[in-house]
């Protein structure tokens, strides 16, 4: 009994020692590779009608335009995909089928490599501007590939044919 305590005390000892500087710097290394960069702020540009024509991007759907914006639309939702501009070029987004359904085919939710996007509309707030096309209060969320939040707004949501 007597050498099962030293025996145990040692044990504990061997357990207790300080990691080497090799397997620290390894480990801050390993903790660094896997942090997620501060999220960037977002500068989304209008998507006028010369992108418009130049993308092909006509077609039912809903477009977004930030309060305070004009009519200049941030984003387009349609069926298949969505859109939003940045630094000139018109980044393209898949829907997620599985996300809820907005009018004229929408999806809440979008796609991409760096980016996804989703659109909410409170549909309450309903106005009908014209035979086929209503505006609804609604918020636009864009998040990095790290889900940091990289641009939100809240404005119009204008869909129809």
């Amino acid at each position: 009994m007597r050498i099962a305590i030293p025996v145990a005390l040692l044990a504990l000892a061997a357990c207790s020692a300080e990691p080497s500087e090799e397997e620290r710097q390894a480990a801050v290394a390993e903790v660094e590779a896997n942090q997620a960069p501060e999220p960037e702020e977002l500068a989304l540009e209008p998507i006028g009608y010369p992108d418009i024509e130049e993308n092909n991007l006509f077609g039912a759907g809903c477009n977004f335009a930030p309060d305070g914006g004009g009519m200049g639309d941030v984003a387009i939702a349609m069926a298949e995909e969505g859109y939003l501009k940045r630094k000139g070029e018109i980044l393209t987004f898949a829907a997620d089928s599985g996300s809820r359904e907005l009018p004229y085919l929408a999806r809440s939710k979008y796609d991409g490599k760096a980016y996804s996007f989703s659109l909410d509309i409170d549909e309450a707030s309903e106005a009908p501007t014209g035979m086929e096309t209503s505006d609804y209060s609604g918020k636009l969320t864009v998040e990095d590939q790290y889900g940091g939040v990289v641009y939100q707004a809240t404005g119009i949501v204008q869909c129809g044919a």
